[in-house]
C-alpha cells in the first residue's frame, strides 16, 4: 500500500490524464474532461487490489475517482 507521503493531498488541484482513463469510462465523462481535466481531490478510495485511489470533483460538481496513476499534478 502507498506511504501517505505519496498520496495526493486533499484540497490539490489535479489534472486528469485522458489518455490514461478513456477505456474505462463512459463518452459523457470523456467529453467532460475533454473540455476541462482539471479537478480538485476530495477523499480517498480503497481499490480492490488493495491500492488507493482518490475521489475527485469536476470543474461541473460532479464527483468521480480515479487511480493515482491517471492523475498528474496541477
Amino acid at each position: 500500500m502507498p506511504q501517505s507521503e505519496n498520496l495526493t493531498r486533499i484540497g490539490s488541484t489535479v489534472k486528469i490524464s485522458l489518455d490514461k482513463v478513456r477505456d474505462r469510462i463512459s463518452g459523457a465523462l470523456i467529453k467532460k474532461i475533454s473540455s476541462n481535466p482539471r479537478a480538485t481531490v476530495m477523499d480517498y478510495k480503497m481499490t480492490d487490489g488493495g491500492g488507493v485511489g482518490v475521489v475527485v470533483k469536476l470543474v461541473d460538481g460532479t464527483k468521480n475517482w480515479f487511480f493515482d496513476n491517471e492523475i498528474g499534478r496541477g
